[in-house]
């Protein structure tokens, strides 16, 4: 019996699919059903996403966690309920006076270690249900700020349209960040409300545009996959464990090791396989112990 294939996929979402219809169409493409994402990206949305295959969808939780890149287009002067394109107009603000000098600094405050209140047209669970069905149940949602890092959030273009602004921006921020917030946030510091018009992702951690292509049509061949030694040895710290130390691993032991960070992944000496991702134990310095065993 063949052993199902395991590793990633890098896909240029295209604009208009669902994070799911991806997972979806791999599945086809594949053969199996064992197949997941990282970061989701709203069906607006383009670029990067990290689909994994059989084993490799266990490591998805931990690359989820990099941070990553966009470049987006922020209107100004309209207010959305979803603070993107998608939703229906709430305000419409006279925009035409900001300049570039204004709208940098305003942006500026946006930068850094700060707290950010998500999007209320989000995955995130309210008491059990996800916001944005409260939302389109026609509840009131205020989701509470989160800590998050927007290491870059800069103006690249600007361009006028009658009374609306709209801004090109290039934004690095850390798993959790909501560029629609920015934008909603944006157009709230200069008094005439924002939305989001366009979002591509370009990077989630290591992972780039750029990779093999993914064709994602109906009767495309077979995708190539990354394995996941590979993926690890993009993604995490690695230790490579002699046939001893394999052992071990293989029955879930903690190993005599110390570990450089919280994920490290494990990588057979004999067979280059990843066989698992391992974090410093807190109880006994000097050892780690298993956080996945992929073998």
């Amino acid at each position: 019996m063949r052993l199902m294939e395991s590793g990633l996929l890098i896909v240029d979402k295209p604009q208009g699919w669902t994070s799911h219809q991806v997972v979806a169409r791999v599945r086809r493409l594949l053969g199996t059903r064992k197949v997941g994402h990282a970061g989701t990206l709203d069906p607006m949305a383009t670029g990067v996403l990290v689909v994994g295959v059989g084993r490799a969808t266990r490591l998805l939780g931990h690359l989820a966690l990099h941070d990553k890149d966009y470049t987006a287009t922020i209107r100004l002067g309209v207010t959305t309920v979803t603070d993107d394109a998608e939703g229906d107009v709430l305000a419409a603000e006279d925009a035409s006076g900001l300049t570039e000098a204004g709208i940098g600094e305003a942006m500026a405050p946006l930068r850094g270690d700060i707290l950010q209140v998500p999007t209320a047209v989000s995955a995130i669970k309210v008491n059990g249900q996800r916001a944005y069905k409260r939302v389109r149940a026609g509840e009131d949602v205020v989701l509470e700020p989160r800590p998050v890092t927007v290491s870059r959030f800069e103006a690249v273009g600007m361009r006028h349209d009658g009374q609306a602004v709209d801004v090109d921006v290039e934004v690095t921020c850390s798993s959790g960040t909501y560029v629609r917030a920015l934008a909603r946030d944006l157009g709230e510091a200069l008094g005439v409300g924002g939305h989001l018009t366009a979002l591509r992702r370009t990077r989630i951690g290591p992972y780039a545009l750029g990779e093999v292509p993914v064709d994602l049509a109906e009767d495309a061949a077979r995708p190539r996959l990354m394995t996941m030694a590979d993926a690890a040895r993009l993604s995490f710290p690695v230790v490579v464990l002699d046939a001893a130390q394999e052992a071990d691993l293989r029955v879930g032991k903690r190993l005599e090791i110390v570990v450089p960070a919280d994920p490290t992944a494990m990588i057979s000496a004999a067979t280059g396989e990843l066989l698992a991702l391992y974090r410093p134990d807190a109880e006994r310095p000097g050892w780690s112990r298993a956080v996945a065993v992929l073998v």
